[in-house]
């Protein structure tokens, strides 16, 4: 059985790393399908070179002297290549690629900033393939087009999979050697570079599993898993062994960045179990991302997360509830402002709109609710940016009678304000809205509730 296998930034940081990297490859045959992320920081305070690429991308637009910026990134490719002996001569290919960047056509910046940035991971994906055919295990590098690996053009530096990709792949052949795949970008059909959101090297690993029928996708990161809350917020927290898509979906909303949330739609798509494991602890067994069909959930609850980047916006008008079309309006404003919402808890006479802040800025809130205060004369209008979202998920909910005043009543013994209570119609998840100031303590009350008073019993 054939797995493909992903490392992070991380794990491909420096020389060592790359070491790391090699040996975790050459510890199990069936790891035949590599996809590699751009080289990430060595030690705290250094640069990714996705960043220093950026800024090699806007030095370049800006028409500014960017021979410092191109010689830092070169040097960082540079050392490992020195490591592992690769030559002068094949090593010329990768600093002339470099430097020839500024040279090349782009059908605007947008596409040359997404062109910039995905060379982090397309040269790192040739090097790996220097590197491992240098020590004798025999590897070639894939470039997205040779393997059809296509994506939308609306937006460059926001691409999408397109349905084409997974035909493409299917008649994919490959033999024996290990093929090397550098993540986070595609091809438009116009044969320009773009680069997905975000986690792209998640989202590139998930999509040739996916096309490739491969049913075992390994994601190498830098922890040893994931676990049932935040351990800046709970001291060593348990670590989840096994998870459905669906809870790693309800907790990414929430904060969970271990595995990029977009990246299970492929997967789920494909069937692929994810297993999220640690470069620097490979013996780890890690946690197993799985489809619902005969899980057994271990606890009531997989997971509690909290995040700070929403907003809401309260809106108070007497016989709300009998208004026709009052809804329709309000949608409208905000197509016109081009905002999304993410949940709109109502009353009787009352409706809560919740927000990603990420979308908003001050100009727009405030022209926001001008139109809403002139088109739908609400008796009181509310804008509340201090916000917090906290995720309580697990697949063993669905048994549990209690388990909605499970989390409430350790948040009301600590004095925390509840602003919001919404059960999900999975019945997987209840979303509770607090003052951000409260979500850290929050997540710890749930947490001790659902887990510390088990262990004790």
């Amino acid at each position: 059985m054939t797995k493909i296998i992903k490392f992070g930034g991380s794990s491909l940081a420096n020389g060592d790393q790359y070491q790391k990297v090699i040996d975790i490859i050459n510890a199990d045959p069936k790891r035949q399908v590599i996809v590699v992320s751009a080289p990430g920081k060595r030690f705290d305070g250094d640069i990714k070179v996705t960043d220093l690429l950026i800024q090699y991308a806007n030095e370049t637009v800006a028409g500014k002297d960017s021979s410092k910026t191109l010689a830092t990134i070169i040097e960082r490719y540079q050392q490992i290549a020195d490591q592992f002996n690769v030559s002068a001569d094949q090593f010329k290919q990768i600093a002339d690629t470099l430097t020839n960047l500024p040279n090349q056509k782009y059908p605007n910046n947008e596409y040359l900033l997404a062109a910039f940035k995905a060379h982090g991971e397309k040269l790192n994906a040739e090097l790996m393939a220097m590197v491992l055919n240098q020590l004798g295990v025999e590897s070639r590098f894939v470039d997205p087009s040779e393997a059809g690996i296509t994506v939308s053009d609306d937006d460059p530096n926001a691409a999408t999979v397109l349905p084409e990709t997974y035909e493409n792949l299917g008649h994919f052949g490959y033999g024996k050697e290990k093929l090397v795949f550098p993540g986070f970008f595609g091809i438009t059909k116009e044969g320009n570079i773009a680069t997905f959101a975000r986690g792209g090297s998640d989202i590139t690993g998930s999509i040739i599993a996916r096309g490739l029928n491969i049913p075992l996708y390994e994601n190498f990161t830098d922890v040893s898993a994931i676990y049932a809350a935040n351990p800046k917020i709970i001291d060593h927290p348990i670590a989840i062994k096994k998870m459905t898509y669906r809870e790693m979906r309800e907790l990414s909303y929430a904060g969970f960045s271990v595995f990029n949330d977009e990246a299970i739609i492929p997967a789920i798509e494909g069937k692929v179990t994810i297993n999220v494991r640690n470069t620097n602890d490979p013996d780890a067994p890690g946690t197993l991302i799985v489809p619902e069909g005969g899980f057994q959930a271990e606890h009531p609850i997989t997971g509690v997360a909290s995040s700070n980047h929403f907003a809401a916006l309260y809106l108070h008008r007497y016989l709300l509830n009998k208004e026709v079309g009052f809804t329709l309006k309000l949608l409208q404003i905000f197509y016109k402002y081009g905002i999304s919402y993410e949940h709109m808890p109502s009353g009787i006479d009352d409706l809560t709109i919740i927000f990603d802040k990420n979308q908003l800025n001050q100009d727009k809130i405030k022209a926001m609710c001008n139109d809403i205060h002139d088109i739908l004369h609400p008796d009181k209008l509310q804008w509340i940016d201090d916000y917090a979202i906290i995720m309580v998920v697990g697949e063993g909910m669905v048994d549990q009678t209690n388990a909605l005043s499970k989390s409430i009543d350790p948040l009301a013994a600590d004095n925390i304000k509840v602003n919001m209570i919404n059960q999900g119609a999975s019945q997987i998840s209840i979303m509770i809205g607090t003052r951000k100031s409260d979500a850290n303590r929050a997540v710890v009350d749930i947490y001790n509730q659902f887990f510390n008073q088990q262990e004790g019993e």
